[in-house]
């Protein structure tokens, strides 16, 4: 699957992790501030947004210095031992 990923900016899929892991965390911690330490609700949003967009920024800044470590392959154009389909003639 990394091979897929070579050659590419890995910041959109860095910042894609990092934010769902924010979410993701962020509403477990969220919900153990809000139930068990009866934390206000204001504190308990910010603490979400916090962790979302934080961990997303983080995501983007370490998939884009990723990047640089995985530098596209040169591909040997793959030839095929299937035959070309033949076109489809037109209706009469």
């Amino acid at each position: 699957m990394m091979n897929n990923l070579r050659g590419r900016n890995l910041a959109h899929p860095g910042c894609f992790i990092g934010t769902t892991i924010g979410l993701t965390l962020g509403i477990v911690l969220a919900s153990i501030l809000a139930a068990v330490y009866n934390v206000a609700l204001n504190t308990v949003l910010l603490t979400w947004l916090g962790l979302t967009v934080g961990l997303g920024i983080i995501g983007w800044i370490l998939g884009d210095r990723l990047s640089s470590r995985f530098p596209s392959l040169e591909e040997e154009p793959q030839s095929s031992d299937i035959p070309p389909i033949p076109p489809i003639p037109p209706a009469p």
